[in-house]
């Protein structure tokens, strides 16, 4: 005499533990998501249609722990030139090449506050935008 089992098996896969979870899941993270701050000051960011071109004829700023200034323009060869001047380099150049608006600022971490500011002010008379450029934190150089 064969053995009657009592209880059958489903043919349908049942989703209600998987709701659950999921459920779960999205109430953890919108909670979490509130107590994480990203930003402890409140700015508007601008917003841009299309990306930055590849290709942006800058200039590049470099000073030394030695006092020393470089200044290249586009893809050219850094020519150290005297501190003082670098205001009338810039202006020259952003009449020569209508393209330069941008400048990247190398500087030690040893240099002075002072040169860095004079650097600022030079970009800004020169009507040339500066942006200051940084190393990963998690670079071994």
């Amino acid at each position: 005499m064969p053995i009657r089992r009592s209880s059958q098996t489903l043919n349908a896969f049942s989703m209600a533990s998987m709701t659950d979870v999921i459920f779960l899941l999205l109430i953890f993270f919108m909670v979490l998501s509130t107590l994480v701050v990203p930003n402890a000051i409140k700015i508007n960011l601008p917003s841009s249609q299309s990306s930055a071109p590849n290709e942006i004829v800058s200039a590049k700023i470099t000073l030394t722990v030695a006092g020393e200034c470089f200044l290249a323009l586009g893809n050219s060869e850094a020519e150290q030139i005297p501190l003082d001047e670098l205001q009338e380099y810039l202006q020259r150049a952003k009449g020569e090449q209508q393209e330069v608006t941008y400048a990247a600022l190398y500087a030690d971490e040893e240099i002075p506050y002072k040169e860095i500011v004079y650097v600022l002010n030079a970009a800004n008379e020169a009507g040339i935008q500066l942006l200051l450029a940084t190393k990963a934190l998690n670079s071994n150089e």
